[in-house]
């Protein structure tokens, strides 16, 4: 006797995940721009490269996640924004090198498909793409049951940009007397949330619907998926017009890990302290988790998103355009001559 329909008994439903794609059609679509061949619903995603802007065209990738910020969205029940998380860590990672955002493909894997949670989590892919002005082509809904409990999922992302070799950012040109700029970030971003939960959920006993002191009106579970803030628009409009030297995305590891990628030998960074407005979930973390100064800006962005390295001549520009384009901007630090085995970044009051 053989079993009706024994992949959806195995937990496994196969017309769910055809329908969401049906479902979502429309919200993909809505990010193409020219060079889309094939979008989703065919076996892969296909984009034709305009060479003509560019003498020598390179494509630059990059690929993340969103890490346990995922349980927030879990916790909360809100899936809506933990899409442009995702999106956010991927283009931010190009958008140091001087590229462009062209195309993004997810992953999205569960362990039983809600189509209305996956409609509402590529929402938040669609609109992070838009941020981006890059196109989601492709990705895959995975089922799979047993690997993830009922409820929970897992995401990854992909973007592939592209810039002029000549106008690659790698930091080469990072100078003594060059003058660091850091652009705000929105918040937590999408690093250090193990520890954010450790701290909110057990030991301090914190509900996401909660609401303390330190954040107004807005609930613990509203501050913490604040999503995470993209710099395409900003940082595109900056490089038609101003020199940057190098560029830095501070995501996990904080200052002290994603700096240093960029600092050419014998150089450093050194930061000043209390130059930029720190969001108050930073304070809130450190003071109650009895974090020392130096884990925070090892772990967490601490208020700064995006780092600029930029000639000394350029900043007073840089900064009116950043203002203009409605970024908070400030300068936090230089370039000093680094000697012997100094640390590549270092903090002073």
């Amino acid at each position: 006797m053989y079993q009706k329909d024994p992949y959806a008994q195995a937990g496994v439903d196969i017309d769910k995940a055809n329908s969401l794609v049906e479902k979502i059609k429309p919200l993909v679509s809505s990010t193409f721009r020219r060079g889309v061949l094939a979008g989703i619903g065919g076996f892969s995603g296909m984009f034709a490269l305009d060479p003509e802007p560019y003498k020598e065209p390179v494509l630059i990738s990059s690929t993340d996640g969103v890490g346990t910020k995922i349980k927030l969205a879990i916790m909360t029940g809100v899936h809506n924004t933990i899409g442009i998380d995702l999106v956010a860590m991927c283009v931010n990672d190009i958008l140091v090198s001087g590229a462009k955002p062209l195309f993004f493909l997810d992953y999205f894997a569960t362990g039983k498909l809600s189509p209305d949670v996956g409609e509402a989590v590529i929402q938040g892919i669609v609109d992070g793409c838009k941020q981006s002005k890059c196109s989601l082509i492709g990705g895959e809904t995975a089922e799979m049951p047993g690997m993830y409990a009922d409820g929970e999922y897992d995401l990854a992302g992909f973007v592939v940009g592209v810039a002029d070799r000549a106008k690659i950012i790698d930091g080469s040109e990072i100078g003594v007397g060059q003058v660091i700029i850091g652009l705000a970030s929105s918040g937590l971003h999408s690093n250090g949330f193990s520890l954010v939960r450790k701290i909110i959920f057990e030991q301090l006993g914190l509900a996401p619907g909660d609401r303390v002191q330190e954040f107004g009106d807005r609930t613990i579970g509203e501050v913490l998926l604040t999503p995470t803030k993209i710099y395409a628009n900003t940082l595109g409009n900056l490089l038609k017009q101003y020199k940057i030297n190098g560029m830095a995305h501070i995501t996990g590891g904080g200052f002290y890990d994603n700096i240093p990628r960029i600092l050419p030998h014998g150089c450093k960074a050194v930061i000043k302290k209390n130059t930029w407005q720190m969001p108050p979930i930073f304070n809130f973390l450190q003071d109650k988790g009895g974090i020392e100064e130096d884990e925070m800006y090892r772990i967490f962005n601490c208020g700064i998103g995006m780092v600029l390295v930029v000639p000394e001549s350029q900043v007073n520009d840089v900064l009116l355009q950043a203002k203009a384009l409605d970024e908070h901007a400030y300068i936090i630090g230089r370039i000093e001559s680094r000697k012997g085995s100094e640390p590549a970044v270092v903090f002073n009051s």
